[in-house]
């Protein structure tokens, strides 16, 4: 067994570990989180890729930076994805007041759209612009909270850590985001399944 097949299988917290006595472990963390963080990104935010990168790469640097506070009762998991949901928050801080483009992930639209049954029945690209509007027009909490519990499958427990709020409010929030989901699809005349 080679020396990085053995980094392969260590534990995130192992790797933490490592880190803290030798910064070039760092690039074995990154490398199991770039994926699954810059997906998370970009669907939560809708921002173009180069965007959702900036935002990744500011990301790894605060988790870097805080790596000596991290709070070991927490999953490193949820501890990068919190970090990065207070990141893609302060990118939204900064760039209010320029004009937004929504470049919202065509692998959540496509997910979205082959979830449903009714995707047999309209066509997969008008059904994709119906899509885009709904996640336009659902607050920012409420998107994230579906895109963490349905797309990243992160249980309450981990939704609460990300976002920093109490499970009771994580399940409120989701009650919420499906009922205007519900909605929202209701008005557009698709049937409402996949989130029951």
């Amino acid at each position: 067994m080679t020396a990085i097949e053995n980094i392969d299988k260590k534990s995130d917290e192992e790797l933490v570990a490592l880190t803290l006595r030798d910064q070039d472990f760092f690039a074995y963390l990154m490398r199991r989180y770039e994926t699954k963080l810059l997906r998370y990104i970009r669907r939560i935010s809708g921002v173009s890729l180069e965007e959702a990168e900036d935002i990744l790469q500011d990301s790894f640097i605060k988790i870097y930076q805080n790596l000596n506070g991290f709070d070991r009762s927490l999953k490193f998991s949820s501890w990068a994805y919190r970090i990065t949901h207070n990141q893609v928050i302060s990118h939204f801080r900064k760039s209010q007041a320029r004009p937004q483009t929504n470049a919202f992930d065509t692998e959540l639209l496509e997910t979205l759209a082959s979830d449903m049954d009714s995707a047999r029945d309209i066509d997969v690209k008008l059904l994709r612009e119906r899509l885009e509007k709904i996640l336009e027009k659902i607050d920012i909490k409420y998107r994230e909270v579906l895109i963490l519990k349905y797309f990243e499958e992160k249980d309450y427990q981990e939704i609460s850590d990300i976002m920093q709020k109490p499970m009771g409010t994580v399940a409120t929030l989701l009650s919420r985001a499906k009922r205007l989901l519900k909605t929202e699809l209701t008005n557009l005349n698709i049937p409402y399944e996949r989130f029951n």
